[in-house]
């Protein structure tokens, strides 16, 4: 079934509606968390990286400013939980993966007691969760928790770090509604990429190939920040799988543009449209490897380049849309619903913090379900596009087929013509040659029928030939063909009649043609026709039987009209070759 018009509309917009449902449910989910900030509730200090863990208790942490040259260092942040609302006793923090060699985790208690947990890049062990975080449960002690240190070794930037606490039954929620999400909009991209690169691979669409390949990447990004790999490849876990991360994310956009660019075509856009819009995602493509290995402080003024770049390409790309949209091209439209809705998030997080949100999947967890959004759009406008190509295809070779028939047929009568008459006898022909079943071909011929012409006009004399189509074409059948072969004369073909027979069913012609009423045209006066007919049993061809029907039927002209001559491929009769009709005394 095809969607298009109304359905199709409905489609899209079901799908929008079901997508914000589902986000609005899982946001109305009660979890509450504590966010850990520099500007607010942590503190810093930085160190030597070769410093022991040890020396937390001899630290001064500053709680103004930011942090500086850490990043071939340590930076510790401390949160004191006196000042938090926070369960002292029923603690989880949370921390998003980032690039950095070491993460530990102290736990101070009232009683002077700490406890360390910690990870490092390409080893999590147990402590990482769906969506890109890493889980450190506090050890369950009588005493209260006063302080929670993070001290990261060689971290690329603090800008990049998020943590929350949240007691343990809320962090089994967030983890739970987190995964489940990211499972939705997994499985939503898998589907888009699965079916884009199938359309991709049966109809040879460049287009729907930079589709898919979109799709693929998105869904690989996602899947590599929910840390899910990390199920089969453990080492994936940290540094490698942000840096795999930022390079998919750039690599994601200069193929979203490659998408719009060869889909909406050389002809419909002007080329500094083109070649702008194409220029601006391979710069994205370039500055993502870089961007993807710098573990320096040059990270962040590249992220900032990065971020106006991609801002920009939006831009252009919705300039192209709007271009073609005017210009009428369909593929506009439909890229126009496809990307409304990840510029709309896209700028979006630019101005919203939203880091907080979605059980702190973030705008990355925004960006997922709106790249899935954005390639089910496409899906469903490609199936659109495609089915409308198709029924363009079917209506065209339909009406091919209908001119090829057309071509076949004598428009007066609506009988075949000579070609049309040459093709469908070929059927009849075979069994003659390979079964030696007999074929004749009668050639009729309306007698003096320019004396009707001058008569009674060229008008009558349309009418009388149409009634003698209308009386061939009920011998119509699958062993018989009738034509028109020009003029007043028209032929038969029946296989599977011979002797007596043929000479019967060509008397019962003769007679029925004579008894044709023709009143309306030409009055009381009768109409009659000549039949040569040519009988084989053996091999042939339409040329030799025609020759042959043609000398019988000259014969029959020749001894006065109205009547049958029959003749033998080989020139021998099978009866006189002469048969007088009913109504010879008046031909």
């Amino acid at each position: 079934m095809t969607l298009t018009g109304p359905a199709c509309l409905l489609t899209r917009l079901r799908l929008l509606v079901a997508l914000i449902g589902m986000t609005a449910a899982c946001w109305a989910i009660p979890v509450h968390a504590e966010s850990l900030r520099l500007d607010g509730s942590l503190c810093h200090a930085v160190t030597e990286g070769q410093r022991p863990d040890a020396i937390l208790r001899s630290l001064r942490f500053a709680c103004k400013g930011s942090p500086a040259d850490y990043q071939q260092g340590s930076l510790w942040l401390r949160a004191d939980l006196a000042r938090l609302p926070v369960d002292r006793h029923n603690l989880v923090l949370l921390v998003q993966n980032s690039r950095f060699e070491r993460l530990a985790v102290a736990f101070s208690y009232a009683d002077g007691v700490v406890r360390w947990q910690q990870v490092r890049s390409g080893d999590f062990a147990l402590h990482w969760r769906a969506g890109g975080q890493i889980d450190f449960e506090a050890p369950d002690r009588d005493a209260p928790l006063v302080a929670v240190t993070m001290r990261f070794d060689k971290v690329a930037s603090h800008n990049l770090l998020r943590a929350r606490l949240v007691s343990r039954g809320e962090g089994g929620v967030r983890s739970t509604a987190l995964a489940a999400s990211i499972g939705v909009a997994l499985t939503l991209l898998l589907i888009g990429f699965v079916y884009n690169m199938s359309l991709a691979i049966a109809v040879r669409r460049q287009f729907l190939a930079w589709h898919g390949a979109w799709a693929a990447c998105m869904l690989l990004w996602g899947a590599i920040w929910s840390q899910l790999p990390l199920i089969v490849v453990p080492a994936m876990a940290g540094t490698i799988s942000a840096q795999i991360c930022t390079f998919l994310a750039c690599s994601a956009v200069t193929l979203a543009t490659m998408s719009v660019a060869t889909s909406l075509g050389r002809t419909t856009l002007p080329h500094w449209a083109r070649v702008t819009t194409l220029s601006l995602g391979l710069v994205i493509f370039g500055l993502g490897i870089p961007l993807a290995i710098i573990r320096s402080a040059a990270i962040e003024p590249l992220a900032a380049v990065v971020s106006v770049l991609i801002l920009a390409d939006l831009l252009v790309v919705a300039i192209c849309i709007g271009w073609a949209w005017r210009r009428g091209s369909a593929a506009a439209r439909d890229f126009a619903g496809a990307w409304s809705v990840p510029m709309a998030t896209l700028a979006f997080i630019q101005f919203v913090n939203v880091d907080t949100a979605l059980w702190d999947g973030g705008s990355k967890l925004v960006v997922l379900f709106a790249a899935a959004w954005q390639t089910l759009w496409l899906s469903v406008a490609a199936t659109r596009r495609l089915a409308l190509l198709r029924i363009e295809r079917d209506h065209a070779r339909t009406a091919e087929a209908q001119a090829q028939e057309l071509a076949r047929r004598d428009p007066l009568t609506g009988l075949r013509n000579r070609r049309g008459f040459v093709e469908a006898i070929a059927p009849l022909l075979d069994p003659v040659r390979s079964e030696g079943v007999p074929v004749a071909l009668l050639l009729i011929d309306i007698d003096r029928f320019k004396v009707i012409n001058d008569a009674h006009g060229h008008e009558a004399g349309d009418v009388v030939l149409q009634t003698i189509a209308a009386r061939l074409e009920r011998w119509e059948s699958p062993m018989c063909a009738a034509a028109r072969l020009g003029g007043e004369e028209f032929a038969l073909m029946i296989a599977g009649l011979d002797g007596f027979t043929l000479a019967r069913f060509c008397d019962s012609v003769l007679l029925e043609l004579a008894a044709c009423d023709h009143k309306q045209a030409i009055g009381n006066r009768s109409v009659t026709v000549s039949i040569g007919v040519a009988e084989t049993h053996a091999a042939s061809d339409f040329q030799h039987l025609y020759g042959l029907a043609d000398e019988a039927l000259y014969a029959a002209k020749r001894e006065g009209r109205n009547r049958v001559a029959l003749r033998l491929l080989d020139g021998i009769p099978t009866h006189p070759p002469e048969r007088p009709g009913p109504l010879a005394a008046h031909g």
